[in-house]
């Protein structure tokens, strides 16, 4: 395995996502503990959002500062001065596309693996360890995001953004491998395993085969993914539940003419939390209000507006989320969501659920067939199924395996710290990548 540097006391597997990133450390036995993070005026939480805010801050003589906030806090920050901040999401989609080398930001041109570095340092404070004296395991996709991607260009990126955060002893795994790992470590025997890997934005199946004694434990055999995972599902929910109650389907008018609907991108970015806060603007707070004014149905259009305006974003989807979380227990649940006059009552079936993400259930099925035909397997031949993520608990998305594997073969996993528990645990062991 490739490294930087030499190996620390500190043995630590990070799960950089697109979406979230977790931390791991290793304890004096080798067994493995999510770090925790904590910012003011939040719930502290195993998963940190891959958010940077940028900012300006005056010093001493006229001199300005450039400061950071990362996760949760970087929205707050954000939202406190959004003309002279700048938010930065998504950093790990753009590795492996060599058309984003750098960018200008509030006066300063910066590389990603800059921007990446500057997530990595804050990241690491928060939880108090210096990078300096720690050995890392770092996941990596199969094939990063984008098309037409160097996949080895990604991969070189990411490591250099490590780097330039002070890592350094860092090696890099495969995410599907490590969520695979602490169940592989059981076999002792070799096996073919299908790894479905369902994170917040994206979802990943990957067929390997394990060897517990080869000298490579596991090698890639096939591997699809989709852009879609559990905030899709927290979409469905809102798009068919929510939204109606904040005027989704009501109509205004210009200067008197024909009706028309309201603006589909209010409701679109309700699907995504980072999104809805950043509807947080003076400019669209003032186009809801003047849309409002003309509404077929104005008291939810203010609805709409309060809940922007008072950051109901994650109390909003706290409710939707345990709807959801629910409805992988029981056949019905109901839905309740209430801020200022906005009082939801809506109670939701499994059926109906199911029916909302029946065309996410179709693209999970059918890159899981993409996968095994990359293969060159056919169902038959996977030994073991192994299932990670919050969105493989849902039902629906469990039969989907049942079914085409058989249920005896169907194991599952830790919902959000599976990739990166399994990081850290190939740190301990000193295990070896899986090469491309």
């Amino acid at each position: 395995m490739s490294s930087i540097g030499s190996p620390q006391s500190v043995r630590l597997g990070i799960d950089f996502g697109t979406t979230n990133t977790v931390v791991v450390l290793l304890d004096e036995n080798g067994q493995p503990h999510p770090a925790r993070f904590s910012f003011a005026h939040h719930e502290a939480t195993e998963t940190c959002r891959s958010l940077l805010c940028l900012w300006h801050e005056e010093m001493r003589a006229g001199r300005a500062s450039l400061h950071e906030a990362i996760g949760a806090a970087a929205i707050d920050a954000y939202l406190e001065d959004p003309a002279e901040s700048r938010l930065i999401m998504s950093m790990k989609s753009y590795l492996a596309q060599a058309s984003f080398r750098q960018t200008r930001l509030l006066g300063h041109v910066m590389t990603l693996e800059m921007l990446i570095a500057r997530f990595l340092s804050c990241l690491m404070r928060t939880i108090g360890i210096d990078p300096a004296h720690v050995t890392a395991t770092v996941g990596r996709p199969v094939h990063f995001a984008g098309e037409g991607v160097d996949d080895a260009f990604g991969e070189q990126r990411l490591r250099d953004s490590f780097r330039a955060a002070g890592f350094h002893h860092v090696d890099v795994a495969l995410e599907p491998e490590a969520a695979g790992w602490r169940f592989a470590h059981r076999l002792n025997t070799p096996a073919t395993v299908l790894v479905g890997d369902f994170g917040g934005g994206t979802s990943d199946f990957s067929i390997l085969r394990f060897d517990p004694d080869g000298a490579q434990r596991a090698t890639p055999l096939g591997y699809a993914g989709v852009g879609i995972a559990g905030d899709q599902f927290d979409y469905r929910i809102i798009d068919n539940v929510v939204a109606p109650e904040l005027g989704r389907h009501a109509t205004y008018r210009v200067m008197g003419g024909a009706p028309l609907p309201v603006p589909a991108e209010w409701y679109a970015s309700l699907g995504r939390w980072h999104r809805l806060a950043l509807m947080r603007t003076p400019q669209t707070l003032r186009d809801i209000a003047d849309v409002a004014r003309t509404a077929s149905e104005p008291e939810k259009l203010h609805a709409l507006k309060n809940l922007i305006d008072d950051q109901q974003g994650q109390a909003l989807y706290r409710a939707v989320g345990a709807a959801k979380r629910d409805l992988s227990r029981a056949e019905r649940t109901v839905l309740q969501y209430d801020h200022r006059d906005l009082h939801i009552r809506r109670e939701i079936t499994r059926a109906e659920f199911e029916g909302w993400i029946a065309p996410d259930l179709q693209r999970f099925d059918d890159a899981v067939q993409v996968a095994l035909d990359r293969a060159n397997l056919p169902a038959g031949t996977i030994d073991r199924v192994f299932l990670t993520g919050g969105t493989s608990f849902v039902p629906a998305v469990r039969d989907l395996f049942t079914r085409r594997f058989g249920a005896e073969r169907v194991d599952m996993g830790g919902e959000f710290v599976s990739v990166a528990e399994g990081l850290a645990l190939m740190n301990g062991q000193g295990a070896s990548p899986v090469h491309q």
